[in-house]
């Protein structure tokens, strides 16, 4: 089976040189690391893990104030007006005109 694995550069550095000193083609160390690794057994559950935290990205504007957290109602909301203003700028743009829209 071929596949493709993306590695650190290092992790690839080892991997070539460790091979090269068994006397092991990358692929046929590759596999045998994997097999080893799954003969230990599974993972423990990722709830007894450790877990790394990561701060909330917090969005400025270029003047530096804060952008308000949105939630996916509010934003989809939004997206849809964009659409739909587009979509009017577009249909106004080749000359057809739209009945008026009631305010909401």
């Amino acid at each position: 089976m071929r596949t493709t694995l993306d590695l650190p550069d290092e992790t690839f550095r080892k991997l070539k040189a460790e091979a090269a000193l068994r006397g092991l083609k990358l692929k046929e160390l590759v596999t045998q690391l994997i097999e080893r690794g799954l003969a230990e057994g599974p993972l423990p559950p990722v709830a007894d893990r450790p877990r790394r935290s990561f701060p909330i990205p917090i969005a400025r504007e270029a003047d530096g104030t804060v952008t308000p957290a949105l939630s996916n109602a509010q934003l989809q909301a939004i997206l849809e007006e964009e659409d739909l203003a587009r979509y009017h700028s577009d249909q106004n743009d080749h000359g057809v005109l739209h009945p008026p829209q009631p305010d909401q």
